[in-house]
């Protein structure tokens, strides 16, 4: 069963008739009429009553219709998905906790207003992963905060985010990972997280061993359980913004070489699709109108 033969019966019901129908397709009527009898013949069903020269929907034409409306619908989305010069279709965007929940609510806002016919799908979890899953096609693309040392991949900076250390409020000032109170634990994410692994890396390099290392799932978390002075965490300093109780913590600054982490959007180099372009522009666009305040 050819589409071609599923617009043609779908114009003969929607006319009423071979003429007409002939007449809106711009086709001789012979040739009409063949493919409608061409298709009965390979559905071994008739699909309309014939009333002299009026058509009317047989049973089997009935059930016809429903799948031919369905047929016709998907070819035509399957058209524009695959067109490289408009967004459309779906788009699987991976991130990290912070960046989802601080970063990409207005970024997001905006391309979905500019871009209605694309259904964004975000996925939170760890830069590794998200590599693998864009290099597999599990993912359109990804907000990563690790190097895409890949060959097949393509990246474009995005964010530069400040990494700060927080504490209580009431600890005193941290210069190094002496400073801080020996009682207490690293708050931190698990092993793949990248910030976890620059908290580490600042305590290698001064030689020192963390007591105890706390995982959590949430910046949220990590934030109350600091407040409340269970322990210290790296942390993004966008996301202090996002704490009611702000007040409760104390910020220490890094050194520069432990301060600095970039967030880079990735996608595979042989899939320039539209869309993908289209959420660099967003991206990249709001990334410089936030860091220029």
């Amino acid at each position: 069963m050819e589409l071609s033969d599923l617009q043609v019966f779908k114009a003969v019901v929607q006319t009423g008739g071979i003429v007409r129908a002939a007449e809106s397709l711009h086709r001789a009527q012979s040739s009409v009429t063949a493919r409608i009898q061409a298709l009965e013949e390979k559905l071994a069903a008739p699909l309309f009553i014939r009333e002299g020269r009026r058509l009317q929907l047989a049973p089997a034409g009935r059930v016809l219709l429903q799948y031919a409306d369905r047929l016709l619908d998907l070819a035509k989305e399957a058209t524009e998905a695959v067109k490289l010069d408009q967004p459309s279709g779906v788009l699987r965007l991976g991130a990290m906790e912070s960046t989802a929940a601080v970063r990409l609510p207005q970024p997001l806002g905006v391309f979905h207003d500019a871009h209605p016919d694309v259904t964004l799908e975000l996925y939170i979890g760890d830069p590794t992963d998200h590599t693998r899953q864009v290099l597999n096609g599990e993912l359109d693309a990804a907000l990563i905060a690790i190097p895409a040392s890949d060959k097949r991949l393509a990246s474009v900076p995005v964010y530069e985010e400040e990494m700060v250390l927080i504490s209580e409020a009431k600890h005193p000032p941290i210069a190094s990972p002496r400073d801080i109170d020996a009682t207490k634990a690293l708050l931190a994410f698990h092993p793949g997280c990248p910030h976890r692994k620059r908290f580490e890396d600042w305590f290698a390099r001064s030689r020192v061993a963390p007591r105890q290392m706390v995982e959590m799932g949430s910046y949220h978390a990590i934030l109350g359980c600091v407040a409340i002075g269970m322990g210290v965490a790296l942390v993004p300093a966008s996301v202090l913004g996002t704490y009611a109780e702000r007040a409760q913590l104390g910020v220490h600054t890094l050194s520069p070489k432990f301060r600095h982490a970039q967030t880079r959007l990735i996608w595979r180099r042989d899939a320039p699709q539209a869309k993908i372009v289209a959420l660099r522009k967003v991206l990249v666009e709001q990334g410089g109108k936030k860091a220029a305040r």
